[in-house]
């Protein structure tokens, strides 16, 4: 029998509180599945969970999602699960592990193109952009989008897709390197200017408009670049804290800004339902399928070495998506 061990945190703090814990091999309940998992996503919120700026009961599991191969399933379920390749998202943290439980309603069956590590590094990061695009922005042919970070994991997805859909995309990346990536992924202008200026580079670029809508991971060093870019009537979302959270605003900030619209979205209150879980997944994939997106991974590490893999995070040292091989 495989042996079964995972990733935890007992008290928060920086990638140092994580440490390795032998566990039983998980038994499946009545409606799940057990994954055996291949490869395991890293994504900016589980630092969030680690430091505590989301916080969980403790002792806590980390990681959110993972693909694999199925090895047991409930009483319930169809036999036929097993063996079949699948990704998931956990809205309990605890993927940062060998072996995960997800009920089969959760599962995203895996197409032969589309590998494990491809999966892990995508789904959660894809399922974002989906919900950013075409959910919360709602993008449409025609309209400007500026993207933060848009050489990262969620970045370098939401250029292409953008595109794809007809949108003229400003890219704004933390270096020049990562700025011709943008460029590369079909950024129509790709920028590494400093947050002081980047607004204005924005209306240059805008004939003094500024765009229709800023989809912003950054957080605290991006907020004020983000709402001085804003068109009249536009809409910012801001949906990560890389650089920790935006401050506080006042209502009137918004009308100052030209009557714009906010929202702090996370994408498990846009995949509640089971017919958004597959839309997502179906759109996700066909744009794999089609080329219109690829994995971008950028760094693998051993899941024994999650901490190293928080640590290139957090400093901002990492391109594309970086995940985990058990």
């Amino acid at each position: 029998m495989s042996k079964a061990w995972r990733i935890v945190i007992r008290a928060t703090g920086g990638p140092e509180a994580m440490e390795r814990e032998d566990i039983a091999l998980p038994t499946p309940g009545a409606d799940e599945v057990r994954i055996r998992h291949d490869a395991i996503g890293v994504n900016f919120i589980d630092t969030y969970h680690r430091s505590g700026l989301y916080p969980l009961p403790l002792p806590a599991g980390l990681g959110t999602e993972a693909a694999g191969t199925i090895d047991a399933v409930g009483a319930a379920c169809d036999p036929a699960w097993i063996g079949r390749r699948v990704a998931y998202t956990a809205k309990t943290p605890g993927t940062y592990a060998t072996h995960g439980l997800a009920s089969v309603d959760r599962l995203y069956p895996l197409p032969d193109a589309i590998g494990s590590d491809a999966a892990a590094a995508m789904l959660l990061k894809g399922l974002t952009a989906w919900m950013l695009i075409e959910r919360v922005a709602r993008i449409t042919p025609g309209q400007s989008v500026l993207v933060h970070a848009a050489a990262g994991g969620v970045g370098s997805i939401l250029v292409p897709w953008l595109k794809s859909i007809g949108a003229t995309v400003i890219a704004h990346a933390g270096n020049a390197a990562k700025a011709e990536r943008a460029r590369a992924a079909g950024a129509d202008h790709a920028l590494c200017v400093p947050f002081t200026e980047l607004s204005a580079k924005v209306r240059d670029l805008t004939s003094g408009r500024g765009v229709d809508a800023v989809l912003d991971g950054v957080g605290a060093d991006s907020w004020a670049a983000s709402l001085a870019s804003v068109a009249k009537r536009g809409i910012l979302v801001t949906y990560g804290n890389a650089s920790g959270p935006v401050p506080p605003i006042s209502p009137l900030d918004l009308l100052r800004a030209g009557s714009i619209f906010l929202t702090r979205p996370t994408m498990f209150d846009y995949l509640e339902e089971e017919a958004d879980r597959k839309t997502a997944g179906e759109r996700l994939f066909a744009l794999i399928a089609d080329g219109t997106i690829h994995a971008d991974i950028g760094q693998r590490f051993a899941l024994s070495d999650a901490a190293e893999a928080h640590r290139a995070l957090e400093a901002r040292a990492t391109t594309g998506s970086t995940i985990l091989i058990p």
